[in-house]
């Protein structure tokens, strides 16, 4: 008998300052890690843009703080440093 793994995910609004994502906002194609720099969940609602800084050096290019559109967070790295999880919005 076999059993499947359950998928693993994690809504956007449940991210936290300090989590550590991959985007696809520099090569839809290759993706980036970065890290979040801000939550992206203040005040009222659940920000469009969020503020991280991000690992360029990974396709070549420079690694800077900047924003990214909510909708090319991809990915989010588990408690356990080697899996992944997907980011749901909603």
């Amino acid at each position: 008998m076999s059993y499947r793994k359950a998928q693993q995910f994690v809504y956007f609004k449940d991210l936290k300052k300090g989590d550590i994502i991959k985007t696809n906002h520099l090569h839809p194609l290759h993706h980036v890690t970065a890290k979040l720099l801000e939550s992206p969940k203040q005040g009222r609602g659940v920000k469009e843009t969020i503020l991280c800084e991000v690992h360029g050096s990974q396709l070549g290019l420079f690694d800077e703080a900047g924003s990214i559109y909510s909708k090319q967070a991809l990915l989010k790295l588990n408690a356990d440093e080697t899996t992944w999880s997907r980011i749901l919005h909603d």
